[in-house]
Order: C-alpha cells, then sequence, then structure tokens
C-alpha cells in the first residue's frame, strides 16, 4: 500500500513559454542604456516616440508585409477575435437541429449535405445568413422533442448557415420534405476580426500615420519606437519568439521632402553615430538599391527565368520562394545554395534611371558626411515593400552566423498599399537583442584585456583591477542600518530625507544582526550609515565609506553633502 496515498500531488514549475525570456534587474542596466542612448540620439535628430499596439489586424501585415513573405505564411501568432466560441454554438445548433429533424420514426428519409464548418473571412468579417425553417405537422413525419424550441405543428425554426456555404445545403430535401426553408436577408448574426501580434513595427506606425491625418500637416513625420515584436519560429541564439527592436520611420507628404536622397543619408548617418556612441566596433554598412516597384516586378520575373532551370537544386525553402517570392532566395544563407545565388542577375541591370539616380545621391550624401559603406548587389529586404535604397549593419563579433544588427529601408509605396494618402518614407529596425549580444562580448573581451595589461581599453575605466563598463549599474549611495527594531521608524525618516534629495538608499531592518547589515550593505551600496539610539537622540549619523574604510559621527544636517 503506498505511503503517498491522498498526499497532494506537486504541482509543476511553470516556465516562461518557449522562445520568450525574464529580463531580470542584472540584466536590465545593459538594455536601460542602450535605450537612453538610442532617445538621446533620436532626439538630436528630430525624431519623437510613437507606441502602436502589439495587436493589429491580421490584414494590415498581408496587404503590407507580403502574403507570400515567411512571416505571414508561417510565422505570425494569429487568431479569430471573438469567432470560435460563435462558431462552436453556431454548429452545435445545426447539428442538433439535423439530429432532430433527421431521427424521425418514419419510412420518410429525408437527405441533406452536411456543412463543412470552417473559418473564413470577408475584408475581415464573418457574416453568416439566417433561415427559418417551417415544419408541417403530417402523419409522416414525427419530430422528437428534443429542442424546446421545435414544436410539432407549424413553427418556424432558425438555422444558421456561412453565407459563403449555401450551395452545400441542399435546400431540394427540405422542399420534397414539405419542409419550408426561407432566407433572411443578410443580418450579421457573428462578426470577427482576424488579429496578429505584430510581428515588425513599420506597418503599425504607417497605419497609425494614415489612422491619425498626420500627412494633413503637410510636415515630415519623423518618428522613432521601442518595444517587443512577435515571430513563430525556431528560437536561437539572438533569436527569440518575442524580441524586442527599436525602430524609427521617416515618412510624409512628398511636398515634405519625403522622397529626397537626403532622407535616407540622415537616417544612415544618425545609426552610425548611435552604434559609435554605444561603443560597437567593427560595424559595416552594407547598401544597395532594389529600385521602384516596377523595377522589382522586371527584376522578379528575370529571377524566376533565371531560377527555374535549378530550382530542384535548391534547399527545400528556396524551391518555394522561387515561385512565390523570388527575391528572397537572394537574403538565403544555405550554404550550398550560394554558387547558384552567385549567378542570378544582378538587380543594378534592372533599375530605370530614375532610381540609379536617388541611389547616387544617397551615395554622395553618405561621402559628404564621413559615413563609409559597402555596396552589395546582392542585399533585398525580405519584405514586399520595400523600394529603392535598402540597408544593412553587421559586426563580426558576439553573435556567430548572426551577425545582423539592424536593417531597413526604402517604402515610398507603404501608405497607398494601406489605403493612404501618397507618402514616400524610409525607415529601420535594429534587433535589440542582438546588439545586447554584441555589447556583451565587446564587454567581456575588453574585460579580459584590461584584466591582463591593467591598461585602459577603449576608454574603459578600471576598478579594483575589474573594468566597469558603461553601462553597469552604479551602487547606491547609502545603506541605513537601524541599531534595533525601536530604531525603524526613524531609519526610514531618514532615507525619505535623503531620497527626497536625489540620493538613491537602501533601509534594512533593526532585527538583522549587524554583520548581516555590513555584508548587505557592501553588496549595495557605497556606504553604510548605522543609526543607534545615541544618533537619534543627538541628530547624528554614523557614517562608514566602503571605499576608503573611513568611518566617522556626522551632523545629521551635513549628511547629505557628505554622502553626495
Amino acid at each position: 500500500m503506498s505511503t503517498n496515498a491522498g498526499a497532494p500531488q506537486k504541482r509543476p514549475t511553470l516556465k516562461a513559454v518557449r522562445g520568450t525570456r525574464d529580463l531580470l534587474p542584472d540584466q536590465t542596466p545593459l538594455w536601460n542604456f542602450v535605450e537612453a542612448t538610442a532617445r538621446g540620439v533620436f532626439a538630436r535628430y528630430g525624431f519623437g516616440e510613437i507606441r502602436t499596439p502589439i495587436l493589429e489586424d491580421t490584414s494590415l501585415f498581408a496587404r503590407a508585409v507580403g502574403e507570400e513573405t515567411d512571416i505571414v505564411g508561417k510565422e505570425m501568432f494569429t487568431w479569430e477575435d471573438g469567432l470560435r466560441e460563435d462558431l462552436r454554438s453556431l454548429e452545435s445548433d445545426w447539428r442538433r437541429v439535423h439530429a432532430d429533424l433527421l431521427d424521425v420514426e418514419s419510412t420518410f428519409t429525408l437527405t441533406a449535405r452536411p456543412i463543412a464548418w470552417t473559418v473564413a473571412t470577408i475584408e475581415g468579417n464573418l457574416t453568416f445568413v439566417e433561415f427559418r425553417v417551417l415544419v408541417p405537422k403530417t402523419p409522416d413525419f414525427e419530430l422528437k422533442k428534443r429542442n424546446s424550441e421545435l414544436k410539432d405543428q407549424g413553427t418556424l425554426h432558425r438555422v444558421v448557415v456561412p453565407n459563403w456555404r449555401m450551395d452545400l445545403l441542399d435546400l431540394t430535401a427540405y422542399e420534397d420534405a414539405g419542409i419550408r426553408v426561407e432566407a433572411l436577408s443578410g443580418r450579421h448574426v457573428a462578426k470577427s476580426e482576424s488579429v496578429s501580434l505584430r510581428p515588425e513595427n513599420t506597418a503599425g506606425v504607417v497605419r497609425a500615420y494614415i489612422e491619425h491625418k498626420l500627412g494633413e500637416t503637410g510636415q515630415l513625420q519623423k518618428l522613432y519606437y521601442i518595444g517587443p515584436q512577435f515571430r513563430r519560429e525556431r528560437p536561437q541564439k539572438g533569436r527569440y519568439r518575442q524580441f524586442w527592436q527599436i525602430g524609427a520611420e521617416v515618412i510624409g507628404p512628398q511636398s515634405s521632402g519625403s522622397e529626397s536622397a537626403l532622407r535616407d543619408a540622415e537616417v544612415l548617418q544618425m545609426l552610425a553615430a548611435l552604434l559609435d556612441e554605444l561603443g560597437i566596433r567593427g560595424w559595416r554598412l552594407d547598401l544597395n538599391s532594389v529600385g521602384s516597384s516596377e523595377d522589382r516586378a522586371r527584376y522578379n520575373e528575370a529571377l524566376r527565368a533565371a531560377l527555374a532551370p535549378v530550382k530542384d537544386q535548391l534547399c527545400p525553402d528556396n524551391q518555394r520562394r522561387a515561385e512565390t517570392n523570388p527575391l528572397r532566395v537572394l537574403d538565403s544563407k544555405d550554404e550550398n545554395d550560394q554558387a547558384i545565388i552567385e549567378g542570378l542577375p544582378k538587380i543594378a541591370d534592372y533599375l530605370a534611371e530614375d532610381s540609379r539616380e536617388h541611389f547616387q545621391q544617397v551615395l554622395a550624401a553618405l561621402d559628404a558626411c564621413g559615413v563609409k559603406y559597402n555596396l552589395n548587389p546582392r542585399l533585398v529586404r525580405g519584405l514586399d515593400y520595400y523600394t529603392r535604397t535598402t540597408f544593412e549593419f553587421t559586426v563580426t563579433t558576439g553573435l556567430g552566423t548572426q551577425n545582423a544588427l539592424l536593417g531597413g529601408g526604402r517604402y515610398d509605396g507603404l501608405s497607398e498599399m494601406l489605403g493612404g494618402p501618397r507618402a514616400p518614407g524610409i525607415g529601420f529596425a535594429i534587433g535589440e537583442d542582438r546588439l545586447i549580444l554584441t555589447l556583451q562580448a565587446q564587454a567581456e573581451e575588453d574585460a579580459r584585456v584590461a584584466r591582463e595589461s591593467g591598461a585602459l581599453v577603449s576608454g574603459a575605466s578600471l576598478a579594483s583591477e575589474t573594468w566597469v563598463p558603461a553601462w553597469a549599474a552604479k551602487k547606491l549611495d547609502a545603506y541605513i542600518a537601524p541599531l534595533g527594531i525601536a530604531q525603524n521608524p526613524a531609519a526610514l525618516a531618514l532615507a525619505h530625507e535623503l531620497r527626497s534629495a536625489g540620493l538613491t538608499v537602501e533601509v534594512g531592518d533593526g532585527a538583522f544582526k549587524l554583520r548581516k547589515s555590513f555584508d548587505v550593505a557592501d553588496s549595495l551600496a557605497r556606504n553604510i550609515i548605522l543609526l543607534g539610539e545615541d544618533e537619534v537622540a543627538t541628530q547624528t549619523a554614523t557614517v562608514k565609506s566602503f571605499a576608503s574604510g573611513e568611518q566617522k559621527k556626522i551632523a545629521r544636517a551635513e549628511l547629505i553633502a557628505v554622502l553626495r
């Protein structure tokens, strides 16, 4: 007999969803450093922050990103909001009604084709048509009264069917049985919208630009965002299902200069300044032009023709892309496909003259402001809305094979694709997770060199032979240790006084032993303040500096100045 009979079962430990993770207090200082630096750089370039919902209508991404892209086809988290319960209820009603109609004790047989209950949307709305079934009372047709709504004489009963599945309903079977089916006019009895967690944020920003009529100001809109995006893909180093992006968009009516090559160069100059200010070393800017939508169409046809004879030699993903989105084949990282990709036509040969001229203007502006770049004719962006300038910043440390830090490009027709006015634009998104990995890898390398050489590395400082990066969390100004529970109120009052003066302070507890207070204080703060009966009575405080080891009693009125 088990001794554990009746014992409560241990509940399984809950963990973060696969592909997501928690950022703990010892990690967030670096994230805050990156985001604060980005905000500062963006502000100097005249950008303002925009915050859009993480949920958007699925059709936004289908229209903007492209239905044939991997993002929309395979990687989005999508569901039909407000639909599933309605469908279950409607299907249950349908099956119950038809069971009652068909389950009769009679030689008469009523046939009806089954209804296929599939989820479908028309412009985001699901519409059902109502039917009323008139069931006459006849000797040969007795209904079992399972449903209280079904009476045995002349009752009109409502049957609900999806309006696009009416062809599957065999009305003649009802007519032959003397059952009249009446269609009511187009009444909506269920409505739903397909919603998705945003896989990227450019489409959402442009949607907001259109919805709030920002173009009517006639001014150029320079907008930045910081927030999570979501994609259902295999997690790996630097790649998560919930990941963070720092991005910006420059968009506006053509009269605001939004189509100018100067805007492209300014965005690239800003990104170079940001990476330098963050301390990213060894970055490289790759540039290309994918031309206008007409240029891309011509190039896509050329790619399809070139890929057709060799499609079977490509990996499965690229075989599919060769048909649906051949431009994405160029972005493939599959090593076995690189020889084929290298032999494909180059987009530069398919650019119209105005696209060539625009790209040359971008390069001239970058040369003028000293931003170094590398021309990469194979660089494309996988989203359908990109036109003309495309770019990518990469590094060679910290990320293994995934070395892209950020990417972006111009999207002159996106607003119109989403039903808005013409509003040329350019934008980018930084993979913050990857940026963090790069900074951490560089910091580890700098710390190693600093320890080995004892010299400063790239302006870093040495403290107790440990290299301290710029984003390292600073210690608190003071830790207050009340000497006895009776001193707790005085300790809290002193903490409030110091905090009001702008100092960072933690308060211990009078129940702690003195050794514990010192250990905790040493890990958290630069100084420990001892507050006993004597200090409270004389309006003083005993302060010890952990850096110098000096301990002295200080008048309460001088305490703020000493701690600063």
